[in-house]
């Protein structure tokens, strides 16, 4: 039967989408944590690399002409430095986009030991035109207050966001609403954080910078739903059970998340793909952990925080009925 209530959300009447998002919540809880044990056992089993940004050391950067081959140059530096981890990589000035060997240290190393290391690079590659770029020292006692700085941005925004929500929805249980976002974004930022494990990528301010942008991209497409169920919860009052609103406001903004999440993911892995290409470790530093960012990012906003929400509505639901009439709350069909 057609429904003519001009009230309605748009599109509710030509929604073609019926997905039971919230009768597989439990297999969606299922995956994540399963994902995510996984991913936390994967990340012990292979260590959690810190950056020197964030454990100390130096970074010392050269410029070159021609081809380099890294896996000698990192020969000539360990035989050079003993007794030291070295980290290289290949990577591009922001000013001339000039090739650089990127030398990473976790100790600081003295000017004479940073003059051998530049002769011993000179002597093997004599056609390539190494020239020192530019060194830099990182306390340990810096980088920790450094990481601890980092840890506090990412903690500070998502209390901000917590708040907005439960101010923006407080009509609709705002307090709830805002902590079930809360466990989708730290979902995708423990994501981000195995992918960073997996892919062997340092933590660093890459790291800082993906979770943030992850955290502003999922919960700008978890408001979307959570302004869908308020319009649905308007409009259907108690006529509908709580759980069936969100399944339908779920289904209602479907399309526009996979539509959003593929256009950027497209976007990001043409970047992924260049920076590969071109050896440019900064941005695929980036890119990389972006992209598995933004499709967990999806999934979250579909699979979590909406179905997470409904899971402690129903639980308030059960914990304040009469006894012997717990059975009742059942939802609605629609």
């Amino acid at each position: 039967m057609k429904n003519t209530n001009n009230n309605l959300p748009l599109n509710d009447n030509v929604t073609r989408l019926n997905i039971d998002f919230i009768g597989k919540r439990k297999i969606y809880y299922a995956i994540s944590l399963t994902l995510i044990l996984i991913g936390i056992l994967v990340s012990a089993i292979l260590g959690v690399k810190l950056d020197i940004q964030f454990k100390g050391g130096a970074i010392i950067k050269y410029s070159y002409s021609g081809t380099i081959d890294t896996a000698t140059a990192l020969q000539v530096a360990e035989k050079t430095i003993p007794k030291t981890e070295i980290q290289l990589k290949i990577d591009k000035t922001g000013t001339t986009n000039a090739d650089m060997l990127v030398f990473e240290l976790d100790k600081n190393i003295s000017d004479t030991t940073q003059q051998a290391l530049f002769t011993a690079l000179t002597d093997n590659f004599k056609n390539s035109n190494i020239q020192k770029y530019e060194s830099n020292d990182v306390s340990p006692a810096m980088g920790q207050e450094f990481l601890r700085m980092s840890i506090g941005a990412v903690l500070l925004a998502s209390l901000l966001i917590v708040l907005y929500i439960w101010i923006r929805f407080r009509h609709i249980g705002g307090l709830p609403a805002g902590l079930t976002a809360f466990v989708s974004l730290l979902h995708d930022m423990i994501m981000v954080f195995v992918a960073f494990s997996i892919f062997r990528i340092p933590i660093n301010d890459s790291f800082v910078a993906v979770v943030l942008t992850i955290i502003g991209y999922s919960i700008n497409d978890t408001i979307v739903v959570y302004d869908r169920i308020r319009e649905n919860r308007k409009l259907y009052g108690s006529k509908q059970h709580f759980s069936v609103i969100v399944n339908k406001s779920i289904n209602q903004t479907f399309a526009r998340s996979i539509n959003t999440t593929l256009v950027t993911f497209v976007a990001i892995s043409i970047i992924c793909v260049f920076s590969i290409v071109f050896h440019i470790d900064s941005i695929r530093n980036f890119a990389l952990p972006m992209m598995v960012g933004i499709l967990t990012g999806c999934y979250s906003t579909i699979c979590i925080a909406g179905p997470l929400w409904t899971t402690y509505v129903e639980y308030k639901e059960r914990k304040n009925a009469p006894i012997g009439k717990s059975n009742k709350l059942s939802p609605k069909k629609a």
